[in-house]
């Protein structure tokens, strides 16, 4: 592991920083656990006496992903995941910063939790953990959380996570009073009534395997409100995660109006589809669910044009008991902090989307909608990086999986990009050769 004492140079590295949009063979300097300089031009000083050196010819240096949207079980459900072992987990995918969700026993609705789950991360994890606290008690719908106090906390956003509140009344004043903190509101799409038993997309698919489908307006219809309610109140407005080719043309008429409103979408949207799901296979029950090619395929033109402002992992650990079920009774959810960069970076390798543009959307971009000085190699911010081989393919098996749960929706998948380091603040939290023990 390197010393965060100890200046650190990766020489002859393509950088690709978004913030500046620099993509651009040079040389990245850290000392102090900042870096220090970063370009084409960054040793024109010389190296550090006694830096440590990486030649990165052949590699790329990225900034350290952001992930907006990471489930863990800690505390109530760490048999599912610890903040340890999701930061474990994240590092292996280049991942550097988390924002966790409030859906834990207890729920992260007051400052006493918030600040249990933050030194919890400073005592335990390898990565910068920030907690998002719920909008209502309990993540009940009913009542308020204290939002002035959470975000004098630091708390950098709200989401009562999987739910969605059904109250337009009470979304309103939860806006209202957010909007006087700058606090950003993040929250889910899925009308749970219009959802009702439904476990996939509707539609012939869903007919031909026998299970109840959820119709697309399910996600439409409380997208469409909440925009109308963050264009009324003014508040930071985020679409935590959509789906379907009408919600991002929902998302970008309310962009032309001037919104302040922006939007996530799961790798597992842009990656898979309703097919996938094949002979009934539990790791594809999602939520949403996975839709049709057609709605896939706008997920990537939305997210090429700017409709789309950042991609989440959705990381949500199920233990084997809530999966090894008929399909229609499986938990939903799956990982995604370790196969985030990868799967990603498989729009780029089909030329779909720029490689700038995806690294833009899991670092600079979620970042800045979070109010964090990560996501960039900017000089003066801290040193968290990957370091990454583009065109290494990889198969991503079973027992390489750093989480404690193992529902993953990349099962064998096999990719092309991988991170070999991954740094914090400077220091090296994950290395592929010590982690296959080379």
């Amino acid at each position: 592991m390197s010393d965060p004492l100890r200046p650190l140079v990766i020489e002859q590295v393509r950088i690709i920083d978004p913030t500046r949009s620099l993509d651009t063979v040079g040389s990245v300097v850290i000392a102090d656990g900042q870096i220090a300089a970063s370009g084409a031009d960054a040793l024109n000083q010389g190296r550090p006496d006694g830096a440590e050196v990486i030649d990165g010819r052949g590699l790329v240096l990225l900034p350290g992903l952001v992930d907006a949207r990471v489930f863990i079980g800690e505390p109530g459900g760490e048999h599912r995941e610890t903040i340890a072992s999701a930061s474990a987990a994240a590092a292996a995918g280049g991942v550097t910063s988390i924002l966790t969700m409030p859906d834990t026993n207890p729920v992260v609705d007051d400052v006493a939790i918030a600040e249990f789950v933050m030194r919890t991360a400073r005592d335990t994890a390898s990565v910068n953990v920030f907690p998002a606290a719920a909008l209502t008690r309990g993540l009940k719908g009913e009542e308020m959380t204290e939002i002035g106090l959470l975000s004098d906390a630091g708390v950098r956003a709200f989401t009562d996570g999987r739910r969605t509140i059904a109250n337009p009344a009470l979304l309103r004043r939860i806006m209202t009073y957010a909007r006087d903190f700058d606090a950003l509101v993040m929250h889910e799409t899925q009308d749970a009534a219009l959802s009702g038993d439904g476990v996939m997309n509707e539609g012939l698919l869903a007919s031909w395997l026998g299970l109840p489908g959820a119709p697309a307006e399910a996600e439409i219809i409380p997208l469409e409100r909440d925009l109308r309610l963050a264009a009324l109140t003014t508040c930071r407005y985020h679409a935590a995660k959509i789906s379907l080719g009408e919600s991002a043309d929902v998302m970008r008429r309310a962009k032309q109006r001037g919104v302040r409103a922006s939007a996530g979408v799961s790798i597992n949207h842009l990656s898979l589809n309703e097919n996938d799901i094949g002979e009934y296979r539990t790791y594809f029950r999602l939520a949403p669910p996975l839709r049709g090619e057609d709605d896939r395929s706008a997920m990537v033109t939305a997210l090429a044009d700017g409709t789309i402002d950042i991609i989440v992992s959705s990381h949500d650990p199920q233990d084997a008991d809530g999966k090894r079920r008929p399909f229609a009774e499986a938990e939903s959810g799956a990982i995604g902090l370790e196969t985030l960069l990868p799967a990603a970076l498989r729009l780029h390798h089909a030329g779909d989307v720029p490689l700038l543009r995806i690294i833009e959307t899991m670092t600079s971009a979620p970042a800045a909608l979070l109010g964090l000085d990560r996501g960039t190699l900017l000089p003066g911010r801290p040193a968290d990086m990957a370091l990454v081989d583009l065109d290494a393919p990889f198969i991503f098996s079973e027992n390489a999986i750093h989480s404690r749960s193992k529902n993953t929706a990349f099962e064998n998948a096999r990719f092309q990009g991988r991170v070999l380091r991954t740094f914090v603040a400077g220091r090296t939290v994950f290395s592929a050769t010590e982690a296959s023990g080379g």
